[in-house]
């Protein structure tokens, strides 16, 4: 024989087994088919009433933007108009505040001024009260030196006790008379 005749004759003693399937389990495939079955419906439902939405939201997000573009310009006219401002209100703040320094920085140069011609003032004030006390001191010294040489020349007697040792220091203690020249009818016991 030939050897071409024997290869399907050898094939043909391989044996192949299908399991025989029971009722239950022909119960769960066909199961298990419907459940798909319904799920992929279900899914196509789904997909069509998500692009429902979809066609929904997107109608009113063009219908809301519509509304919504003059809201939205208005709101970056009130930004732009607010940024001028706070700009604005910041120069002036500034401003008044170097104002401010500048004021300060005067008062501060005008208030050492005023110290330093205040003590000047002091100072020469305290010239001027010396100079006066020893002005008023000499004209006091003067005064009664005049007043001692006019008892002196008015009376000579009552200045100068009879054994010659009064002075001048002791005229000093006593009052002082009036300038008018005496009368003939007074004493000098009542001109004291």
């Amino acid at each position: 024989m030939l050897p071409t005749l024997s290869i399907p004759l050898q094939a043909a003693d391989t044996v192949v087994m299908i399991q025989a399937r029971d009722t239950l389990g022909t119960t769960a495939l066909v199961a298990s088919l419907l459940v798909l079955a319904m799920f992929l419906a279900v899914l196509v439902v789904l997909v069509f009433e998500i692009r429902k939405v979809h066609v929904t939201l997107k109608r009113s997000s063009d219908h809301f933007q519509k509304h919504l573009d003059p809201i939205l310009e208005r709101g970056r006219e009130v930004t732009a108009n607010m940024e001028f401002i706070s700009s604005a209100v910041r120069m002036d703040v500034q401003r008044i505040s170097e104002s401010v320094r500048s004021l300060s920085d005067r008062l501060q140069g005008a208030s050492d001024r005023m110290d330093k011609r205040v003590h000047e003032f002091n100072s020469l004030m305290e010239v001027v009260q010396a100079e006066a006390e020893d002005i008023f001191i000499g004209s006091a010294a003067a005064a009664r030196g005049v007043r001692a040489g006019a008892r002196a020349l008015r009376s000579p007697e009552q200045m100068r006790p009879a054994d010659g040792t009064a002075t001048l220091e002791d005229a000093e203690d006593t009052p002082p008379q009036s300038s008018e020249p005496a009368s003939a009818g007074d004493s000098p016991a009542g001109n004291s």
